[in-house]
């Protein structure tokens, strides 16, 4: 009874993990944030939107990845701790069920709660996810298809907080929203450049493998220069966030003129890249109260 107790244990970490605990506030934050200054008021569809896009969301994003990826994940060595689960095939079938059971309570009251254009991001948001790694589709598979629709998975959230509140959609919205995609095509542009090697022994395609190392990067970098150069011009306080963009651009920046063979070296600029978002979540949360009490 004690080992089968402790094998539900193990089993119930290897799932939350395979939801990337360390990333959950990436989406919770632009949900919380855009319905927030939208409505400026707390209530329970704030609190309940940023718990789905908090854990379920990931659970269904990052989950669905695990399992559908995990014979390509057996040759990555990044996976099997914060960068990604390498899930045992006998609980594959219990994680996908996890993101069923997880996620439809909650967007159900999204649905309930929600207009036309709530749901439209909605159910754009939750394909997203799903056609990133679902077999059949496998976005992920698909070079520069890839990159955006994983950008989408961290806008879309915001999008939904915005269209659920009813908010305005302002000149200053839009900008910034499109920053925040470009920056999203960066983030994952710069990070499949590591996996380069195993994708290829894989035979899995992605934005990296298709046009190179080097061309990746510096495409990442464009993005990430070209997400700041927007956010200039927003309305006050908004263009401050162009600052959040130079972290990203000094932390690529030792790459520009990485090869396919030093491509796993990049792996050290994504562990930081981790960090950095956290730190650039804290200015954005600083601006955030800025624009609060503007």
């Amino acid at each position: 009874m004690n080992a089968s107790k402790t094998t539900a244990r193990s089993d119930l970490a290897q799932i939350v993990l395979s939801s990337r605990p360390i990333s959950w506030i990436n989406t919770a934050f632009p949900f919380a944030a855009a319905y927030l200054l939208a409505t400026r008021e707390i209530d329970l569809t704030l609190i309940l939107g940023a718990l789905y896009f908090l854990v379920p969301y990931n659970l269904a994003m990052y989950g669905i990845n695990d399992v559908f990826d995990y014979a390509s994940d057996l040759a990555n060595p990044r996976k099997g701790g914060i960068e990604g689960a390498l899930l045992s095939p006998r609980i594959h079938r219990a994680t996908l069920w996890s993101a069923v059971v997880t996620n439809v309570p909650f967007l159900v009251y999204l649905v309930v709660v929600g207009n036309p254009a709530s749901w439209l991001w909605l159910a754009i948001s939750v394909f997203a996810v799903i056609a990133y790694s679902a077999p059949g589709l496998r976005f992920k598979e698909r070079p520069f298809l890839d990159s955006t629709t994983s950008s989408l998975h961290f806008v879309t959230p915001a999008i939904v907080g915005l269209t659920l509140a009813g908010g305005t959609v302002t000149p200053t919205a839009v900008i910034v929203l499109v920053a925040f995609f470009l920056w999203g095509m960066a983030a994952h542009a710069f990070g499949a450049v590591q996996d380069i090697g195993p994708d290829r022994e894989g035979g899995i395609g992605s934005i990296a493998t298709a046009i190179g190392a080097r061309a990746t990067v510096r495409l990442a970098i464009v993005l990430w220069a070209a997400a700041g150069i927007a956010m200039l011009f927003t309305s006050w306080p908004a263009p401050l966030g162009a600052v959040l963009a130079l972290p990203y651009l000094v932390n690529a920046a030792p790459f520009w003129n990485v090869t396919d063979e030093t491509s796993a070296d990049t792996n050290r600029a994504w562990r930081r890249f981790i960090a950095l978002n956290y730190f650039a979540g804290f200015l954005a949360t600083m601006i955030l109260i800025l624009a609060w009490v503007s």
